[in-house]
């Protein structure tokens, strides 16, 4: 054997061993994430409205999340009877939240609410397993601690908003925002419907008070989408 190629092999021994232990290069392939492209949208929006009306209620509310970038089928304008009580409501609303994970791959949802659709949905957070499905929840002019105007209407619904009702001690007994859901209310000075507006307040919610603005006012106003969309993101 030469002398050269002596030479040269100790030299190409080292190199390896050198190669061997060096970082390497990364990948020009990225990893895609576990959960896909759904891991990069917002989290699937449940719409629960209030006594005497339906999903209708938030199509302002929701025209705005569309028209800034929420896909329609995060968007989810639910309707119920509002005459049963606000427990069935809770029951019927675990339902629709399990298919609408199921529908879109979704981990949780963020529910947002206005009047006594607090109640309910409240309800099933507390009760029902929803602490681990819910990220964020909104309550707009909710009756959280009752209204004077629930005496005026009748049917267990109405009974469960009064003030000082067995359905309301219960829900608000102990921690009034429980698990992990991060909860935020509304109300109004100018509200007529939840007397009085500090009702709707919550210990351990993010509590804002709006401008002047009647009931019906909250799911269409401007300003109040504004917060919200920030709340929920």
């Amino acid at each position: 054997m030469s002398t050269d190629i002596l030479r040269v092999v100790p030299a190409a021994f080292a190199l390896a061993l050198a190669a061997a232990f060096l970082p390497q290069a990364a990948s020009a392939e990225p990893t895609a994430p576990s959960g896909g492209a759904a891991d990069t949208r917002p989290d699937p929006v449940v719409f629960v409205h209030g006594w005497n009306s339906d999903g209708s209620t938030w199509d302002s509310m929701a025209a705005r999340f569309r028209s800034d970038g929420w896909p329609a089928d995060r968007l989810h304008q639910w309707t119920y009877p509002t005459s049963q009580s606000n427990a069935t409501t809770a029951d019927r609303l675990a339902a629709e939240i399990d298919r609408v994970l199921a529908a879109t791959g979704a981990a949780k949802v963020d529910v947002v609410s206005h009047s006594m659709g607090s109640l309910s949905s409240r309800y099933y957070i507390k009760n029902l397993g929803g602490d681990s499905k819910v990220d964020a929840w909104v309550s707009l002019a909710g009756p959280n601690h009752g209204t004077n105007t629930a005496y005026w209407c009748g049917g267990a619904a109405c009974a469960e908003m009064r003030p000082g009702s067995a359905f309301l001690t219960a829900l608000n007994a102990g921690d009034e925002t429980p698990g992990s859901p991060r909860y935020a209310t509304w109300m109004s000075s100018c509200d007529s419907i939840i007397n009085p507006d500090t009702t709707v307040a919550l210990a351990g919610a993010v509590n804002h008070q709006t401008a002047c603005l009647g009931h019906t006012a909250f799911p269409l106003d401007a300003e109040v989408y504004r917060e919200v969309q920030a709340h929920i993101r």
